[in-house]
């Protein structure tokens, strides 16, 4: 790790500095290690600033902590001076004042010095609500956990877990185990599809309706969505074995929608329910669990 998180004798977090700096630091007094903190801040900030750079709005790519005012103008690593900006915004700045760097943009500027002292009102009542959800909770004597993002990603990011939904859940609280084993294991995927649209009638490419929609739901037993298999004899045009979800039509015959296309015209006395439209999909994505790790997120090694 090239940077650590350290805040100064006045519980004030700075930001992240070298290894040098922050043994120099420890050395004369001034400050005190405090790594899961860090994370904090930096999820901190990145609510305040919306995950955007502060200065060109971009989004989706990598983005850095910047201090508004710099270090090199007697600017301090307090949470009010730091903002978010991507590479390029950073290294543009230099060590510019804000007013310098953003002159020919005075509404940005604007923007900008407002949201730093601009408090986290939404993450207050947030927050406020949380704790006060996590108190009721207590006091019906369950076993009860909190988490925070920022603790989520210090938990993950020190063994070495890859970001992904799944490793996020199983990082989640101070009770997550040191030595987190992920070698095996194949996460359920479970996406939110919805259970139909909101259409009461189909229309043409004018605009016009053309069909409407029914008021049975089901036909044969089988409903719009349902995950099915069908396996058709060579005797018919649509042979095979296919599995997908399900079109119920009022006729006899079914179309189904397959990883490969759309199977139309299947009978549905050789369909076979594998699940009944809940509203979600699941799926099951194998991968390659990454090399166990020390509590440091060092590779462990292993000797024959």
């Amino acid at each position: 790790m090239s940077h650590v998180f350290v805040i100064d004798t006045d519980k004030q977090p700075l930001s992240p500095v070298h290894l040098g700096r922050a043994r120099l630091l420890l050395k004369e007094g001034k400050a005190t290690v405090y790594t899961l903190f860090g994370f904090e801040v930096r999820e901190y900030v990145f609510a305040k600033w919306n995950r955007m750079c502060a200065y060109c709005g971009a989004r989706d790519l990598p983005l850095e902590l910047e201090h508004i005012v710099p270090r090199a103008r007697g600017g301090t690593d307090r949470i009010s001076n730091l903002c978010l900006a991507c590479e390029s915004c950073n290294r543009r700045k230099g060590t510019q004042d804000i007013s310098d760097f953003l002159a020919d943009q005075p509404a940005r500027l604007c923007r900008v010095l407002a949201q730093t002292k601009a408090p986290l009102k939404n993450a207050t009542a947030v927050n406020a609500t949380r704790w006060e959800l996590s108190r009721r909770l207590q006091a019906t004597g369950l076993p009860l956990e909190t988490g925070s993002g920022g603790q989520t990603n210090y938990n993950r990011s020190v063994r070495g877990l890859p970001k992904a939904h799944w490793t996020d859940a199983a990082c989640v609280g101070a009770s997550t185990p040191t030595p987190l084993s992920t070698e095996g294991v194949i996460p359920l995927l479970i996406t939110a599809t919805g259970h139909s649209r909101r259409k009461m009638c189909n229309t043409n490419d004018l605009g016009f309706p053309t069909s409407h929609r029914k008021r049975c739901k089901r036909y044969f037993s089988y409903q719009t969505a349902d995950l099915v298999r069908a396996v058709v004899p060579d005797r018919l045009k649509c042979a095979g074995t296919h599995v997908g979800r399900v079109t119920v039509k009022a006729a006899r015959t079914f179309t189904i929608q397959t990883r490969h296309g759309k199977i139309t015209d299947v009978p549905h006395r050789f369909c076979q329910p594998v699940h009944r439209c809940d509203g979600y999909s699941y799926s099951q994505v194998v991968r390659v669990a990454p090399p166990p790790t020390n509590p440091k997120g060092a590779p462990v090694s292993s000797s024959a």
